[in-house]
């Protein structure tokens, strides 16, 4: 897992070169929503991808990580479906329903059954390199969807350079990432993360919270202001020994929210000396979601050391898999 997460910013030059050279058939379709439809590592690029592009597209994004669709899925929805290994259950289950609507689907896989159904109805696909954990290739995935919706006309290319900034910031970067990494896993270290972050940036939490769980093997959560200003502020009382506080933070994340956020923790300190900010950097939205991401990913992969786990191993959820392939 270290080499993998060593390796992000070569995973995001490749995927670029992949999207670039893939061969879209062109659609004219005008679309009224877009559907995601993907799981686990494999669906939370759906996720930022909707927190990128909330107030940037006139259509609304949403995402399925369930067996089900929403009833609005029709031949004016954009339908794509993310599965890094092209065989998760759900998915293909959610997959069928949308044919069986006409929406347009378009695929990104590295493979397995997935891939079949795009060549036999002949979809669009992005095959993306196969052989790693789908979290581990998460750039991968991720930058394909911003393809996705070039091709389908949906936004412009103005991605492509901020991807390509943020390449060069974290590459910059990466030594001082490392070492703040190595220094939050620490205080995480025999404590139970609570993860919070500013409304627009969820999936980024979403994303540091399956880390944890996955790579970590250990139980967190996280919630968004200015929605836990709302409830979870007031669950500050009882419960509140061996809690660790990160907050995400960003430049961009709007005025209100700052000052929410400063307000937060003098309410928190009154329970925990463990608070920790994780500031972003870069200009855009898209360089700041990936350099919080790749120290999300370096924060995991230390406090794996510290459990003494397997980042890699994932056998409850294979034993799940297992007991579900028997029913009927």
């Amino acid at each position: 897992m270290k080499d993998y997460i060593n390796d992000f910013t070569n995973h995001l030059k490749e995927a670029t070169s992949i999207g670039e050279g893939v061969g879209f058939y062109k659609s004219h379709k005008e679309f009224n929503n877009i559907l995601i439809c993907g799981l686990g590592g494999s669906g939370i690029g759906g996720t930022i991808i909707n927190d990128v592009f909330y107030s940037k597209i006139e259509i609304p994004i949403s995402s399925t990580k369930d067996y089900k669709i929403p009833n609005f899925v029709n031949e004016k929805t954009l339908v794509i479906a993310s599965s890094y290994s092209g065989n998760t259950e759900e998915t293909l289950t959610a997959l069928k329903k949308c044919k069986k609507r006409n929406a347009e689907i378009c695929i990104i896989t590295s493979g397995g059954d997935l891939e079949k159904i795009a060549k036999i109805n002949k979809y669009n696909c992005i095959n993306i390199p196969s052989g790693g954990p789908p979290r581990a290739m998460f750039g991968y995935s991720f930058v394909q969807i911003f393809y996705v919706l070039l091709y389908y006309n949906i936004i412009d290319d103005s991605f492509k350079e901020e991807i390509k900034k943020s390449i060069t910031l974290l590459d910059l970067e990466k030594e001082n990432i490392k070492k703040e990494a190595k220094n939050i896993a620490k205080k995480l270290f025999q404590k139970t993360p609570v993860i919070y972050v500013a409304n627009g940036f969820e999936g980024v939490a979403i994303r540091f919270r399956q880390q944890i769980n996955e790579n970590s093997k250990a139980l967190c959560w996280h919630h968004v202001i200015p929605e836990m200003n709302h409830n979870e502020l007031l669950g500050w009382r009882t419960n509140v020994h061996d809690l660790a506080v990160l907050f995400f933070r960003n430049n961009l994340d709007l005025h209100k929210n700052q000052i929410r956020i400063e307000i937060n923790k003098k309410v928190i300190a009154k329970y925990t000396n463990n608070i920790t900010e994780i500031w972003s950097q870069g200009d855009s939205k898209i360089q700041n979601t990936l350099y919080h991401i790749n120290i999300g990913d370096w924060i995991s992969w230390y406090l794996s050391e510290l459990n003494e786990v397997d980042a890699i191993e994932i056998e409850v959820i294979n034993f799940l898999k297992e007991e579900l392939s028997k029913i009927k």
